[in-house]
């Protein structure tokens, strides 16, 4: 969209999606389910990567109500448990044994502590969750989407849903180069919270910006974008909200967009013609609502705290053996 200066509908104006295949991690609620939707209805083949399979397949018989019918694409459970690096190496390889094409890997899952968690790798569960299970489910995948890549007319793209917060991790929180740096907990004071989920938003950034140099260097045909989905009344944002504000859920409620249209920027990061058209412009981008190149913050920008990350979490994968 970028250029565009009218709203993207995702109805109108996405491409036909016929065979493509997609998953969207975090897809049971949220921005990720309504991103499962929009790239179903245009007719991808959409896997729905999720925790909870109980909520995951009703979430599936609602979608299907919504919409979906002859024509249109198919909806599809795999297990996710991103806090679980074992089941997320599980889970990847699962994938990979159903699928010979990946087209699109949306790392939309984002988790939102109410008190810090240590889990057994000796990291908060923040890290894991929202950086460290989705840097490992992409490392897995990363082959098929480099061979599906490889075809005639292709179009392979790599999102992670960031967030605006990623600003509230700035001077000397936002460190990536050791396993401590990592498990900062900063404080559990309502600021402290929001600048630890920031710091993990950035992580989400830093992640985009090594994958396409990375990339981009191989000369691998790989879009990668990170993107702000908006100021969205999801049970995660109405949390968060929460910590910063006395009666925040309602708050959110009220003031923030519908969760339909919080999906509108990842379903134009995932199918958007406008990207394939212009794909040099679009590498490695942040983008905002709905679909405009946005402005990452200073330490987003700095490409030595994205080698440090990525080499970090190299190192910490190898020392758990995963």
């Amino acid at each position: 969209m970028g250029a565009f200066s009218r709203r993207y509908n995702p109805m109108t104006d996405l491409p036909d999606l016929h065979g493509k295949v997609i998953i969207v991690t975090g897809a049971s609620s949220g921005v990720g389910k309504y991103t499962a939707l929009h790239l179903a209805r245009k007719g991808a083949k959409i896997y729905l990567a999720c925790r909870n399979e109980r909520k995951t397949l009703a979430v599936i018989k609602e979608l299907q109500k919504e919409g979906l019918g002859p024509g249109n694409g198919t909806l599809h459970y795999i297990h996710l448990n991103l806090s679980d690096l074992e089941s997320v190496k599980k889970s990847a390889e699962e994938f990979l044994a159903r699928e010979s094409r990946l087209d699109v890997l949306i790392n939309n899952a984002g988790y939102s502590e109410e008190a810090y968690v240590t889990t057994r790798y000796g990291l908060g569960e923040d890290i894991v969750a929202n950086f460290l299970g989705p840097f490992l489910f992409t490392k897995i995948l990363l082959p098929l989407l480099k061979s599906t890549a490889k075809e005639t007319g292709s179009d392979v793209r790599i999102l992670n849903v960031s967030s605006e917060a990623h600003r509230f991790a700035s001077g000397s929180i936002a460190v990536y180069t050791s396993r401590e740096a990592l498990s900062n907990k900063v404080s559990d004071s309502r600021i402290g919270k929001s600048k630890r989920y920031g710091y993990t938003k950035l992580a989400n950034i830093l992640h985009i910006n090594e994958l396409q140099r990375r990339l981009s260097e191989e000369g691998v045909p790989i879009t990668c974008i990170s993107l702000h989905p908006g100021a969205i009344a999801t049970p995660a944002v109405q949390n968060w909200v929460s910590y910063m504000l006395p009666f925040g859920k309602a708050i959110a409620r009220l003031v923030f967009m519908a969760q339909e249209d919080g999906a509108i920027t990842s379903a134009f990061a995932a199918g958007g013609t406008e990207i394939k058209l212009d794909v040099e412009r679009y590498k490695g981008v942040y983008l905002v609502p709905f679909g405009k190149i946005g402005k990452k913050s200073k330490e987003a920008n700095d490409p030595q705290k994205a080698v440090d990350l990525w080499n970090t979490a190299e190192k910490i994968l190898k020392e758990l053996n995963v």
